[in-house]
């Protein structure tokens, strides 16, 4: 279910993004569903990439599939 939200853009922003909703015959809200699910793409490689340098530097560790099954009881 969709749920509605207020956001504040510059005028030159929803002038642009109404070009492409032209051009494209799309709606506003369509176009601005499809980037922030881009986005969420881009900081999805952010976030592992920031695990990954963790791991590295020794800041977080990494915890094998065995000893977490031991930990919940969980007999394999």
């Amino acid at each position: 279910m969709k749920k509605p939200i207020n956001i504040r853009l510059e005028k030159d922003m929803i002038e642009r993004l109404d070009e492409y909703a032209t051009e494209l015959k799309k709606t506003r809200t369509s176009l601005i569903e499809k980037a922030i699910e881009l986005y969420f793409d881009k900081l999805d490689e952010m976030i592992a990439d920031k695990r990954i340098d963790n791991l590295k530097s020794g800041k977080s560790g990494v915890v094998s599939l065995r000893e977490i099954f031991k930990k919940a009881k969980i007999d394999v």
